[in-house]
């Protein structure tokens, strides 16, 4: 009989560290058990199932077999045939063995693990092909030092699988958020970060540009995906991604959550500055004011997380020249002539054609990502003169963090 109190406290112990379903731990140590029976006492290809009843501290122990016939397993009445046979082929399951050959091979019949069906229902009448049996074994409490081993690993085995499952669940479900975490270490220029029950990793691509970071740092991430097929949940992080931008200000503008307040579109060049079109919802409601927040205290604190990122705030428009206005920003513009195949030209002072096209072009190069359309800056006193770097185009998967403004242009068109 086991000491039910030390289990229930161990159980209910592993299950809050590992933030884990407690059933999780006891199915843990039923299949631990269930080995270490089938290494002590059962042959190797038989299957073994373990119940522990936690109320009484009972252990009951069952070998499993499956209901076959000749359709699902391959019956080799003389072992000569069995042995002329490739042993991967022997071991193959039904649809892999005999690859090579006209026929594919069945798994072969384990009596171990295998009933046949007429058999089966001899014990169970309404037995069904493929159903388990179970058949009761003796129960026994003592393993020898290599059972008790083989109990250990599995154990530890099925609480890795389990925590592992539980951490998929909880950051899938945060993936595309935003989430807080401690600066780990570096590798090859990549940032591990510490995210409480797991690490994240943050590549050299996915950083902002010149920022520096130092362990023990606290900051936040964009939780950019979950990778499933690794021994160790892979969960990619990012700062430089145009979304991390729009989730900082979902926390920072109740208006966003509230779905008074809509970001149409962002385009971002990371470090330096970001272009953030929107649009209000409600009548008398202004976007870029509320944005901005009082005396700037919303954006500048965006702007902080993001290391001082510029951050240019325009209101969105389904006219594509108003909208085309606003996104070049701050630069005033006096007309834009929309062209064929959403391209426009856009005409300002020369006192404003520097600011509108922007130091190495940036600004002109980010208003045609954040609207999705091919903007060439003019001088409205030289409107036949092309200027150096006032051409920009943005392919159409560059804008609006993913997704191109739909304007009124577009709607007739279609």
């Amino acid at each position: 009989m086991f000491d039910l109190k030390t289990i229930k406290r161990a159980v209910e112990q592993v299950a809050e560290e590992k933030s884990i379903d407690p059933e999780k731990v006891i199915e843990a140590i039923e299949s631990s058990i269930a080995a270490a029976y089938k290494k002590e006492y059962e042959k190797k290809g038989e299957i073994v199932r373990a119940k522990f009843d936690l109320k009484t501290g009972d252990l009951k122990f069952w070998q499993v077999k499956t209901a076959e016939d000749e359709t699902t397993v391959r019956i080799v009445e003389d072992p000569a045939d069995a042995a002329a046979l490739p042993a991967s082929q022997a071991a193959l399951p039904a649809g892999q063995a005999g690859m090579a050959g006209e026929e594919e091979l069945l798994p072969r019949y384990n009596s171990d693990r295998h009933i046949l069906l007429e058999e089966a229902k001899k014990i169970k009448k309404d037995v069904k092909l493929g159903d388990e049996l179970e058949f009761p074994l003796e129960t026994r409490e003592d393993f020898g030092r290599i059972a008790a081993q083989t109990a250990k690993q599995v154990i530890l085995q099925k609480l890795r699988e389990a925590e592992r499952e539980s951490v998929l669940t909880e950051f899938q479900n945060k993936e595309g958020e935003v989430i807080s975490g401690l600066v780990q270490r570096f590798d090859r220029g990549n940032v591990y970060v510490d995210l409480g029950r797991a690490t994240g990793i943050m590549f050299d691509n996915e950083a902002i540009p010149g920022e520096h970071y130092r362990m023990g740092e606290r900051l936040k991430f964009y939780i950019l995906a979950v990778q499933e097929e690794a021994r160790v949940p892979g969960i990619i992080l990012s700062r430089s991604h145009p979304k991390f931008v729009s989730k900082l200000f979902a926390v920072e503008v109740p208006e966003i959550a509230d779905g008074v307040i809509e970001i149409k579109a962002i385009a971002r060049e990371p470090g330096s500055r970001t272009k953030i079109a929107v649009n209000s919802n409600a009548e008398g409601v202004d976007p870029v004011g509320s944005m901005v927040g009082q005396r700037g205290t919303r954006v500048m604190a965006v702007s902080n997380e993001l290391g001082n990122e510029k951050i240019d705030i325009i209101e969105w428009s389904e006219d594509p020249a108003k909208f085309l206005e606003n996104a070049l920003s701050p630069a005033k513009v006096r007309q834009v002539e929309i062209l064929p195949r959403r391209e426009a030209r856009a005409f300002v002072a020369d006192d404003q054609l520097s600011l509108a096209i922007g130091k190495g072009g940036q600004n002109v190069r980010l208003a045609a990502k954040l609207t999705g359309w091919k903007i060439d800056v003019r001088s409205q006193a030289k409107p036949e003169e092309v200027q150096a770097g006032g051409i920009a185009a943005a392919a159409a998967e560059e804008t609006a963090a993913g997704t191109k403004p739909e304007t009124e242009s577009d709607k007739k068109a279609e």
